[in-house]
């Protein structure tokens, strides 16, 4: 019995610390904030991933509309909303971005747009690794230096779609954050909202050395300069453009 019993202690502790590879956060609207000091994870870097797929609900409506096709052949011809919904959705180009305010007043944004890709040594401290346009396995990312925590006031990560129909209710995002200690976090942009064209997906607050992780998820209809207006950053926004790819 003391055996098993030491067991299941150490598989309790294991997942306390986060180092079982299943061992995750996941914040929610009952449960949406996090501090990483009382994780240990206030220190080293933040990666900060986000990925996205399509909804099954629209494979499954894309294999359904299939078979009606072997049924009657004649539909191919027929213009269908369907299909031009289905190629949205795998088109879509979700991007990641990062407005940042410093101790010292400094702000401003890391994203794509823009090419605005930060840096992880020196200020803003936060840095992008690139620009994922299909919706790849890995997703994008942005890093941030917490050893450089008594800098950074106030951080907002935000996803938002560049230059497309917008199709936030076709598409399951998530954002999940890998701190260099401790669970992973994770929050869903699981709410359709199928007119919105960008999302505050959470913020990273430090209040007296203590940095907690806010989930937002708050859908807007505008841009970054909608957002800015809503978390009150207070910068000039003109229209900006990426890249064509494999340029930089």
């Amino acid at each position: 019995m003391a055996f098993w019993e030491g067991l299941l202690r150490g598989r309790s502790a294991q997942f306390e610390s986060g180092s079982a590879a299943t061992n995750c956060i996941e914040l929610t609207k009952r449960s949406p904030s996090v501090s990483l000091n009382k994780q240990g994870a206030a220190n080293g870097n933040l990666r900060v991933n986000l990925s996205w797929r399509m909804r099954t609900s629209d494979i499954e409506g894309r294999s359904r509309q299939g078979g009606k096709l072997l049924q009657n052949p004649l539909k191919m011809f027929q213009p269908e909303v369907v299909q031009a919904h289905t190629q949205g959705v795998v088109n879509v180009d979700l991007d990641i971005g990062c407005l940042y305010e410093l101790t010292d007043g400094a702000k401003g944004v890391v994203q794509p747009l823009g090419n605005f890709l930060g840096d992880l040594n020196d200020a803003p401290y936060v840095k992008l690794s690139g620009d994922d346009r299909f919706g790849s396995p890995s997703g994008e990312t942005i890093y941030v230096n917490l050893d450089q925590r008594e800098s950074i006031k106030r951080l907002l990560f935000f996803v938002y779609i560049y230059d497309q129909t917008p199709a936030f209710d076709r598409t399951h995002a998530k954002m999940t954050l890998y701190p260099s200690n401790g669970p992973r976090i994770e929050i869903d942009l699981d709410e359709r909202a199928p007119q919105a064209r960008s999302c505050a997906v959470f913020s990273l607050e430090n209040v007296k050395g203590e940095l907690t992780v806010h989930r937002q998820v708050r859908f807007v209809y505008g841009f970054q300069a909608e957002l800015d207006r809503l978390y009150g950053w207070g910068l000039q926004w003109g229209r900006g453009y990426k890249a064509r790819s494999g340029e930089r």
